[in-house]
């Protein structure tokens, strides 16, 4: 049995450790590191919930515009008239300046959040960028000259370039600083355009001229509807040499191919897919607008809107959160492949109109 003593010597030593933990407890240092730790995570929680929104927010692909509305706007703040090629360059302008404009900006070349994390935009932007590179190379090749032996616009020889320039790059010198350059190159060919004064820029909206590019837009529908197909995963055969008997190439391939989109890479190839069809879209309308008479003359309008038609089919609102990848009969839809449909069909167009155009 305890004595007394030992008992005492223990309840004291109890309370001794009772009253250091009250003293820690209601210290004005410890209530204060209290105050900084909930204020240091209340700011993370905080910005944690910024980024979520702000990402939300600029992930949302940009709304189509009316070509012929932007055209006339544009016209009428300079004071400038209505002529061929007007459409054109004024919704090219467009495309680019909302790729720039657009909610968050330009964000393939972001190194911070929550842009840094984001990669569907950035692929949407690259599809964007790849038809205003190649409309600014047919305007400096084909539309703004009227014979292979002509003179460059010097606007657009230097437009060209610079909406080629490296899409990521981040300082020295960042990406939206050229693609500015570019836009305001295009911006002066269009107010010599618009100017009689000026008869040196000129756009030609000729059959040869629009099967040129028509002819880019193919390729670059083809390969889409190509890659948008992989997504499952498929044994093609080998066409490359097919048609001409004497064609070679550098090094022998396989009769057969498979093909597939590896898994992580299916809803990159998609949003560039949108971009794409974005951008072509309004391109489209506003070669409606600018080639009318060719069109007319070649009986090729309703071509021209059923390429319309399509390209707006693949521009339908994505209500699935993610990219589903389903396989082409199961299930679970294959977002990918219903995209591939619309980009064929709209390639198919292309194809008659080309066709179209050639004939006298």
């Amino acid at each position: 049995m305890k004595s007394v003593s030992e008992m005492t010597r223990q309840f004291a030593a109890a309370l001794q450790q009772l009253s250091l933990k009250l003293i820690r407890l209601y210290h004005p240092q410890t209530w204060k590191e209290k105050g900084i730790a909930w204020t240091s995570g209340l700011a993370i929680v905080t910005l944690i919930i910024i980024n979520l929104v702000l990402a939300f927010i600029w992930s949302r692909e940009p709304a189509p515009f009316n070509v012929e509305e932007i055209t006339l706007d544009m016209l009428q703040e300079d004071e400038k008239r209505m002529v061929t090629g007007s459409a054109t360059l004024a919704t090219t302008i467009t495309l680019a300046d909302t790729l720039l404009n657009k909610p968050g900006g330009y964000l393939t070349n972001d190194v911070t959040p929550p842009s840094v994390f984001l990669d569907n935009i950035p692929n949407w932007e690259f599809g964007v960028i790849t038809q205003i590179r190649d409309m600014t190379r047919a305007l400096r090749n084909d539309f703004a000259r009227s014979q292979s032996q002509s003179i460059e616009d010097k606007d657009l020889m230097q437009a060209d370039p610079l909406f080629n320039f490296d899409n990521d790059s981040w300082l020295f010198p960042p990406t939206e600083r050229e693609y500015g350059k570019g836009i305001k190159h295009l911006d002066n060919y269009l107010q010599r355009l618009t100017d009689p004064n000026q008869p040196g820029a000129q756009f030609y909206a000729r059959a040869d001229n629009l099967r040129e590019w028509l002819g880019v837009v193919e390729k670059r529908l083809g390969s889409l509807s190509q890659r948008l197909s992989a997504s499952v995963g498929e044994l093609r055969v080998n066409t490359d040499l097919a048609g001409d008997s004497a064609a070679t190439q550098s090094t022998d391939a396989s009769s057969h191919l498979y093909v597939k989109t590896p898994w992580l890479e299916i809803d990159d190839v998609f949003f560039e897919a949108r971009g794409n069809t974005w951008a072509l879209l309004h391109l489209m309308k506003a070669i409606e607008q600018d080639f009318e008479q060719v069109l007319q003359k070649k009986n090729a309008r309703a071509s021209v809107r059923q390429i319309i038609r399509e390209l707006e089919g693949a521009q339908e609102n994505v209500f699935s959160p993610v990219i589903l990848n389903g396989s082409g009969f199961g299930l679970v839809a294959n977002h990918s492949l219903v995209m591939a449909s619309y980009i064929s069909r709209a390639n198919a167009a292309v194809i008659d109109l080309r066709n179209l155009l050639e004939q006298g």
